[in-house]
C-alpha cells in the first residue's frame, strides 16, 4: 500500500531494518569471535551476503541458538537504521531492498550509512552480551 501510494520512506526503513540482523550478525562473528563456535563464526560469513541481499533469514540460526541476546540486539539495531533512514529522508519505490536497489533509493550514502550504523550496533550489543564460548 505505501509504495501504490507514493509513499516511499516508510518501505526504505523497512528495508534498512531488514538488512541490519544478518549484517550485524555477521560483523559479530568476526569481531567478536571468541563469543561464537567456529560453525557460527563460518555461518556468519554467508551473511554478509544475505544481509546484503535482503535476506533477513540469516539471523534466523542465531536467534534460534540463542533468542534472548540475538533478537533484542537485532530489533535495536535495526530500529535504529530505519530511524535513521527516515530522519535521512531516504525513500525507496521498489517492492524489495538489498544493494540491488541503489540505484533506485534517494540519498543511497545515508541509506548506507543508516544500514552501517544499525549493523555496528547491532555487532557490538552481541559483542557485549554475549556470553564467551569455551569449545571454540
Amino acid at each position: 500500500m505505501m509504495i501504490t501510494a507514493g509513499d516511499y520512506a516508510p518501505h526504505a526503513a523497512v528495508m534498512a531494518g531488514g538488512m541490519v540482523p544478518p549484517l550485524g550478525i555477521a560483523l559479530a562473528t568476526t569481531f567478536f569471535k571468541d563469543k561464537f563456535t567456529k560453525d557460527e563464526r563460518d555461518a556468519g560469513k554467508t551473511c554478509y551476503i544475505m544481509g546484503l541481499s535482503f535476506i533477513t533469514e540469516g539471523a534466523i540460526p542465531f536467534a534460534a541458538a540463542d533468542p534472548a541476546r540475538v533478537i533484542p540486539a537485532s530489533i535495536i539495531g535495526a530500529g535504529i537504521a530505519g530511524g535513521l533512514s527516515m530522519l535521512f529522508g531516504v525513500q525507496l519505490p521498489a517492492p524489495h531492498g538489498g544493494l540491488f536497489v541503489l540505484p533506485v533509493v534517494t540519498n543511497p550514502v545515508m541509506y548506507l550509512l543508516a544500514i552501517a550504523i544499525g549493523s555496528v550496533v547491532t555487532a557490538v550489543i552481541l559483542g557485549v552480551i554475549k556470553k564467551k564460548v569455551t569449545n571454540n
